[in-house]
């Protein structure tokens, strides 16, 4: 029998192996999914650039190596083109979504991407608080992630209202949408808030949280989003046991917890299985945006089913297909490991890792019939980077914390927690203190 450590010693070690092995040889920049033909994800770059540390802490990769993979990719972004051009890599410091391999320029005519950018500026901001010695080459990681951060112009985000733009195209200008409702844009306003060059108005942190919806599920109350990912994003950053802004504060509790009783509502919807599902239980769900089966639809045991393709599933009220995202499930261990700890070693029994190059299996169908007839159903052909990247990263936190100890080091992540309203905890700790005082 595997134990619990070994288990999530070789699903961590698998997750940033994929951060390692999925990257351009030349570029650096760290692939989207396994699937042919695929980009590079700047959020999985930001997850990758926060991962490298914890290669070099596990034995995969030395502190050298892991620094000059480290440079390589903030050479790349700082140095790439910064302009209106459709084919440049950014502009006013934002990055689009996806970018070519080999060349670093857009990928797929997609956006401007604010929350990708801050997820990319985040892991920059980490892989600095790692490499802190004296060596010319973590000097320049340090002078290199700090200019990346600065030169994100967030005010003109802002597209002349309160609340951020999800992004920006060059054919068309800003998108018709902003960031609104709890959704993974919290880890977007504190680095927005934190900006030493271009910061954003505190009303604007209060305008966002003005459209959270509270609600009691199961008996659990708690601020609702319905895919598991969305409580799960900020947290691979920021340690929010503790520390309260205005709204958690009113509601007595913090966004840790918040994130616990999503999860716990999670197995509880598999637990009562209301659309009749193959293969939820206790120790089975995981549901959040991921790759599924569809688009298609099948007669299953007598029922019509409605497949999806890529899709962000949520619970209770759906979008559910029968799909079960395995690492969503990982991602939830620093908040209910005794729940989470029991679905990992039954996803083992289920062999939805059997084979495998990354671990786990992304995602899988236990209703959705493969084509040989064999449980667990359809399993998912591709791994997709952020998926590693959120489940190395937090696995790391459940079990040593210390990219949440980094980044409660830099002086930007804390004058943005500050300036949005939050208070207690580590915050009012000396260093956190004496750290805000030094910045600029």
């Amino acid at each position: 029998m595997l134990s619990d450590e070994r288990l999530l010693d070789s699903l961590q070690t698998h997750a940033l192996r994929y951060l390692l092995d999925e990257a351009d040889p030349s570029t650096g920049l760290v692939a989207d999914s396994t699937m042919p033909g695929t980009v590079c994800s700047i959020a999985a770059v930001g997850m990758a650039l926060a991962s490298y540390p914890l290669a070099f802490e596990h034995g995969l990769v030395t502190r050298s190596e892991a620094a000059a993979r480290t440079l390589r990719l903030l050479r790349l972004f700082h140095d790439s083109p910064q302009s209106e051009a459709a084919d440049a890599t950014g502009y006013r410091g934002f990055y689009y979504h996806f970018l070519d391999m080999q060349t670093g320029r857009r990928a797929w005519d997609s956006e401007l991407s604010t929350i990708d950018t801050a997820l990319l500026l985040a892991g920059t901001l980490a892989a600095a608080a790692f490499f802190d010695t004296d060596a010319p080459d973590e000097r320049e990681i340090n002078t290199l992630a700090d200019a990346l951060y600065r030169r994100a112009d967030w005010e003109w985000a802002l597209d002349g209202g309160l609340t951020l733009s999800h992004g920006w195209r060059p054919e068309s200008g800003f998108l018709p949408y902003r960031w609104k409702g709890y959704d993974e844009a919290l880890i977007l306003y504190v680095l927005a808030l934190g900006s030493p060059t271009h910061p954003i108005p505190a009303e604007s942190y209060v305008a966002w949280t003005a459209t959270y919806t509270w609600k009691c599920i199961y008996g659990q109350e708690l601020l609702y989003a319905g895919p598991l990912f969305i409580h799960q994003y900020s947290h691979l950053w920021i340690d929010f046991r503790g520390i309260q802004d205005a709204y958690m504060r009113g509601k007595g509790i913090d966004y840790f917890e918040n994130s616990r009783r999503a999860t716990l509502v999670q197995r509880e919807y598999a637990m009562r299985n209301p659309l009749g599902f193959a293969g939820y239980s206790e120790c089975c769900w995981g549901f959040t945006a991921c790759h599924g089966p569809g688009p298609d639809t099948l007669s299953v045991d007598g029922i019509e089913r409605r497949f999806l393709g890529y899709s962000a599933r949520s619970a209770p009220f759906g979008p559910d297909d029968g799909t079960i995202a395995t690492w969503a499930a990982v991602a939830s261990l620093p908040f209910a490991p005794e729940v989470v700890l029991p679905t990992l070693r039954r996803f083992r029994q289920m062999h939805v890792g059997a084979t495998g190059r990354y671990g786990f299996e992304s995602t899988f169908n236990p209703t959705y019939p493969s084509a040989d007839g064999q449980q667990p159903g359809w399993v998912c052909p591709w791994i997709y980077g952020i998926d590693q990247g959120a489940l190395a990263l937090m696995i790391e936190n459940y079990r040593t914390g210390s990219t949440w100890e980094g980044m409660k080091r830099s002086p930007w992540i804390v004058r943005g927690l500050r300036r949005a309203g939050f208070d207690g905890g580590w915050l009012r700790g000396s260093h956190a203190l004496a750290v805000m005082h030094s910045a600029p």
